[in-house]
This record gives structure tokens, C-alpha cells and sequence, in this order.
């Protein structure tokens, strides 16, 4: 009698700690979930983004296109050659050509000749004749390059705005399937691109098995219902996933975007931890029974009761508490295992809170990156709008911009390579004025070391690009003993805010006499300083060489692992 009843007061110990188990597994494996469709949603953002990122580009470069006299008239001779010239500095584009608004071929950058195909047919002409706008096709076999491709065309319009013919730029699959694979690096997880009919654009893995397939009726018409939604399917693999699907609007309209997170690798260690919570419990238990049959067969009141009292508290969900029972005698092996039982169970307990800490932390981390890549894009776009914006008409204007653009690209080189923490103020100079040095006395960077936060890099960038081509041009790097010094310090101002002050100083060049006008460089250093940074700007065109005296208010910032690393490369 006295074993049954302390094996039911061993099942009554266990009832609580099942509980908590179950619980525990169901909390878990829920937030997993949600932290799993979060994720594949958010990434299928990310490179819907991306995509219209690089429409909004191609917009772009379409529309500096159209502005060439070679393209505005239409004569394709000049065409041919312009586009054949400016084709390799646009890798992301395999072919340019210009057709009539009847869909004939004008001329092209392979150099095929007028009237060699026609684009009468295709998806992004016929989208261009109807809306009259910059417009994305679906998928083509490229009639000019043999390759799979998707087109974007915008109208050319003649000099009262009437449309008269079609600009078309071709991005070969290949190439855009390599451009998102940085977005989607996990050979685990899929990205699937379609357009509004269906076709797959982007498929990774399995690029060449899938690119230009449809996807399967049944697919299709249930991504027709999803909108930005995650759910559990089963893959074009045949891989159960929770995928993420993304519909974007705009020029993407009707292009779907699908992240396949493969859900047996997802849930990867919360089986392992569930598997282990279970052994533990078994052990547990199995031990609870051997001390309570071992120890029923003596009766001994305290030791009795000083279990109840134990059971009671686990059953009040204090895990924590232990039995005291120790010795050789039945109770005390009895005791003995009770403690043990408790013990794994509330290690498995502690673990499992820790899975559901490590959960919940790496979904905000993605929110915040999110946020932040977010802003940070759109600071860019809005920098190269207003470049493109201020910046002089014709070829000199246009390689004017390019110029800045490309000092821009490297400057974004610097952060993206530590992952927008920031950069030291060495390297960023060097990374401008460096190449035009002719020995190591011409070009002096003196200062300590100091890591900049993201926008203090951007705009100073721009100054030194500036600064740099003007001495380069008209300035002290016209001459083979033309010295420039750049100096800087960070000294304490009101308050003890820390300011950065920078000192560029040209000498032995040509005479400096003040500009009658201030140009658009002049302009864009000033407006970044004072605009973006706060800071205050002393330019002074000297006889002797042009004097740049900066002073900003330094942001306070404790710089990271990555950010120590770029302090390291700056010594």
C-alpha cells in the first residue's frame, strides 16, 4: 500500500514538470514560427527592393540615354556607335537598342542592322504603347543576344514630347539571379522571381532548371491570392517551407517575389532541444521510480513527510526545490533521485528559456537592420538625385556625374565592407586622393586616428572627390612639385562635445586667383557640411593655393568590432 501511494505521489511530481515541458515546447516551436515567417517575409522585401532599386537604375541610365543628340535623332549610324561605346560601362546590361514606335528595329549596342527584328510582339513595347511609361516585361528570349532575359523599355519622345520610338535595355536572368544571390546566401533557402504570367524569372537553387518554366496552375493560382503573407507549403522541390510572398507594386507590378525558408532545417535545433528535454525526463523519471519502490518498502514518517513537502512545492511550479534526503537508507536513495529528477528537469526548463531569449533577439535584430538599411537607401537615392539634379547638361556634365557618382560608389565600398559601422577619416581621403599621387612627399594625411559615423563619411567623401579633382584639374597636382597637405584634429568644444577640424592646403601649383561664380562643387561641399553635419566651412582661394579649413561636431560613438577593424587598417 505504502509503494503505490509513493509512486502516486511520484506521478504527482511529475504532473507539474510535464506541464511546464509541454508548455515550454508548445511557446517555443510558436515563437519559432513566427520568428521563421517573419524572416522569409522581410527577405522577400529585401530583394523586392533591391529589384526595384535596380529598375529605378535602369530608368535612370534610360534616361540619360535619351537625352545623347546621337539617340534623340535617330540616326543609326551615330546610334549604333554610341550604344556599341557605352555598353561596357553598364554591366548590368546586355543589350540597348531603340526601335520605331511600329516595333522595328532603329539600331541596337551588337550592331544588328535597321529593321533586322521586331519588337512589335513583346510584353515591354506593347506595356510602353499603352501606359506611355517607363515599363518591365516578362520573360524573353533575347531575339539579338540568344540569352534569357527580361527587357525594360521606356517612350522616346522627340522635342515636343510626342513619343516617335522605344529605348529598350536587356538584363540578362543569369546575371540577376547572381546579383540576389548575396541577398539569399543559405543554399538551404529558395528564391523563386515570376512574372505577371507566371514564368520564372529568378530560381535559386536550380537556376537553369526552372528560369523560363511556368509555374505549376495550382502554384500559381494560390500565389495569386497571397499578398504579403508567409505560410507552410511544400516547394518546387518537393521540401516542406515556410515561404514568404511579396507582390510589389510600381514597375514590378505583377512580378511575384517567393523566400522558401526550409522549415525541417528551421526547426533543426528546437528538435534537438526537445529531443534532449524528453531524455532528461525519462531519466528523471525512470529514477523517481526505482527511489520510490526502493524506498516504499520501509516506513519512516519524517523522511515522508519531508518528501510531501518537496512534491508540493513542485507542484506549486518551485523547481528549485530539493528533498534534503541523502544517506544510504531507502529514503535517502529515494530523496536522492527526486533531486536528480529536478534538477534536469529545470535544466531543460533554463535551456528552453534561453532558446526562446536567443529567438525573440535575432527577430529584432532584423527589424532593426531592416529599419536601418531602409533609411540609409534612401539617403542614397536622395544624394544621387540631387546630383543628377544640380549637375551641367551635355557630356561634360555627364562625366561630371558619373565622376561623383562613382566617388560616392566608392565611399558606399568603404561601409559596405564593414557593414555600415563606419570608416576612418585616413582611409577615406586616401581612398580619393591617393591614386594622383606621384611621390610619397606630394600628398601629406596627418591627424590621429578617427572613425566616422555613416553620414560623416558620405559627405566628407564628397568634399575630398571635390577638392581632389579641382587640384588635379587646376590646382597644386598640375605640377610634378605640387605639394598638398591635409591635416586634422579633434579637440574639445562647448560644452566638451568633441569637433573634428581638417585642414586642406595646396602649394607650388599655378597661381589661385577667387572665382567669379561659385560653381556646383563649391556648392555641394558647402551644402554637405553645413547641411548634413552641422559643421562650418572656410574656403579660401589663396594666390599661393586653395585653403579648406572644416569644423564639425563629432558624433559620440563607441566604435564595434567592425569599426575597430577599419581603426587597425587606418595606422
Amino acid at each position: 500500500m505504502l509503494t503505490s501511494r509513493v509512486l502516486a505521489l511520484v506521478a504527482l511530481a511529475l504532473t507539474p514538470a510535464l506541464a511546464i515541458q509541454g508548455y515550454n515546447e508548445y511557446a517555443l516551436r510558436t515563437d519559432r514560427d513566427e520568428a521563421v515567417r517573419a524572416d522569409a517575409l522581410a527577405t522577400a522585401r529585401i530583394v523586392a527592393a533591391d529589384l526595384d532599386q535596380l529598375a529605378d537604375s535602369l530608368r535612370q541610365t534610360l534616361d540619360i540615354v535619351a537625352e545623347t543628340p546621337a539617340i534623340r535623332g535617330r540616326d543609326a549610324e551615330a546610334c549604333t556607335e554610341y550604344l556599341h561605346r557605352i555598353i561596357d560601362n553598364l554591366p548590368q546590361i546586355i543589350l540597348i537598342a531603340v526601335t520605331e514606335m511600329n516595333g522595328r528595329l532603329l539600331c541596337n549596342s551588337l550592331g544588328s542592322a535597321p529593321g533586322a527584328y521586331s519588337n512589335a510582339g513583346r510584353d515591354h513595347h506593347q506595356r510602353v504603347l499603352a501606359t506611355g511609361e517607363f515599363a518591365m516585361g516578362g520573360f524573353a528570349q533575347g531575339v539579338a543576344t540568344e540569352r534569357e532575359s527580361v527587357h525594360f523599355a521606356q517612350p522616346l519622345r522627340d522635342d515636343d514630347a510626342w513619343p516617335v520610338g522605344v529605348l529598350v535595355a536587356s538584363i540578362d536572368l543569369s546575371w540577376l539571379s547572381e546579383r540576389l544571390r548575396h541577398l539569399v546566401p543559405q543554399a538551404s533557402t529558395s528564391l523563386t522571381v515570376s512574372d505577371r504570367d507566371g514564368i520564372v524569372l529568378v530560381r535559386r537553387p536550380d537556376q537553369e532548371t526552372w528560369v523560363g518554366r511556368p509555374l505549376p496552375p495550382e502554384r500559381l493560382a494560390r500565389l495569386a491570392r497571397d499578398r504579403d503573407t508567409a505560410r507552410i507549403v511544400t516547394g518546387l522541390d518537393g521540401r516542406e517551407r515556410v515561404v514568404g510572398v511579396v507582390r510589389p507594386g510600381g514597375v514590378l507590378e505583377g512580378v511575384t517575389i517567393v523566400i522558401g525558408r526550409d522549415r525541417a532545417l528551421a526547426f533543426a535545433d528546437v528538435d534537438a532541444a526537445t529531443l534532449r528535454g524528453l531524455v532528461l525526463i525519462l531519466i528523471g523519471t525512470v529514477l523517481s521510480v526505482l527511489g520510490a519502490l526502493v524506498g516504499g518498502r520501509v516506513f519512516i514518517r519524517r523522511p515522508l513527510h519531508r518528501l510531501l513537502r518537496t512534491v508540493a512545492a513542485w507542484r506549486a511550479g518551485d523547481l528549485r526545490a530539493r528533498t534534503g534526503v541523502s544517506g544510504p537508507s531507502e529514503f535517502g536513495q529515494l530523496g536522492a533521485a527526486f533531486d536528480a529528477m529536478a534538477s534536469s528537469i529545470q535544466a531543460s526548463q533554463d535551456h528552453l528559456r534561453d532558446e526562446l531569449a536567443r529567438s525573440r533577439s535575432l527577430q529584432d535584430q532584423q527589424t532593426t537592420m531592416l529599419h536601418e538599411l531602409n533609411h540609409r537607401v534612401k539617403n542614397t537615392l536622395a544624394t544621387v538625385q540631387a546630383l543628377a539634379r544640380q549637375s551641367r547638361g551635355g557630356e561634360e556634365g555627364a562625366a561630371q556625374l558619373e565622376s561623383r557618382l562613382l566617388a560616392l560608389s566608392k565611399t558606399h565600398d568603404l561601409l559596405t565592407r564593414d557593414d555600415w559601422s563606419g570608416a576612418a577619416l585616413h582611409e577615406i581621403i586616401e581612398n580619393e586622393i591617393g591614386p594622383y599621387r606621384r611621390d610619397a612627399d606630394q600628398v601629406v594625411l596627418e591627424g590621429p586616428p578617427v572613425i566616422l559615423a555613416p553620414r560623416y563619411v558620405l559627405a566628407i567623401g564628397m568634399m575630398a572627390h571635390e577638392l581632389t579633382t579641382n587640384a588635379v584639374k587646376y590646382g597644386a597636382l598640375t605640377r610634378a612639385d605640387g605639394r598638398v597637405r591635409i591635416s586634422w584634429s579633434v579637440a574639445a568644444g562647448e560644452g566638451g562635445a568633441k569637433r573634428l577640424r581638417l585642414t586642406w592646403q595646396e602649394s607650388n601649383g599655378p597661381r589661385v586667383s577667387p572665382p567669379q561664380r561659385r560653381g556646383f562643387g563649391t556648392r555641394l561641399i558647402t551644402g554637405a557640411i553645413k547641411r548634413e553635419l552641422d559643421g562650418e566651412i572656410d574656403m579660401a582661394f589663396d594666390p599661393g593655393g586653395v585653403c579648406l579649413r572644416l569644423d564639425v561636431p563629432l558624433e559620440q560613438a563607441a566604435p564595434g568590432i567592425v569599426a575597430a577593424r577599419a581603426l587597425d587598417r587606418a595606422h
